[in-house]
């Protein structure tokens, strides 16, 4: 199996495991559109939190190369689309992700990570969606359309 890093794997998901613990007991989930949407409008005292979360978020991935991370097998542009193309898709992409967890009351780490920790019939439901979802697309992808 390529890549295969069951360790790395678990820590990373205990890792995730006790920051949406300690969100969750301080009454916050652990939902990137959640946190991101919560900015736009600012509540005044709950902004620095929200702005910490991100800014860590956005760090995090940038380090992860520098402390070691394996990113030979990240493909940039893993379905040849022309730079042009390219822009206008993850634009176009990004505005179904927002349109999705708007109308899903949720993203799938909110659902996923925090919802399903807390038993959320709910959850459980979004996260099956999603998870169908990604199925399809992939099975389109590498099957019918050959990428």
């Amino acid at each position: 199996m390529e890549n295969f890093t069951p360790f790395t794997s678990l820590s990373g998901g205990i890792i995730l495991g006790i920051s949406a613990t300690l969100l969750l007991m301080s009454g916050r989930i652990a939902g990137i559109s959640g946190i991101l949407g919560g900015l736009i409008p600012p509540a005044s005292d709950d902004k620095s939190w929200r702005v910490l979360f991100l800014i860590g978020l956005v760090t995090g991935a940038a380090l992860f190369p520098l402390v070691g991370g394996d990113t030979d097998y990240i493909d940039v542009n893993p379905y040849n689309f022309e730079e042009s193309i390219h822009y206008g898709i993850l634009v176009l992409a990004g505005l179904l992700v927002g349109a999705g967890t708007n109308i899903g009351a949720g993203c799938t780490s909110g659902h996923g990570i925090c919802g399903l920790g807390r038993l959320s019939a709910r959850s459980l439901v979004a996260t099956l969606s999603f998870m169908a979802s990604a199925i399809i697309v992939v099975f389109v992808i590498r099957q019918i359309t050959g990428g």
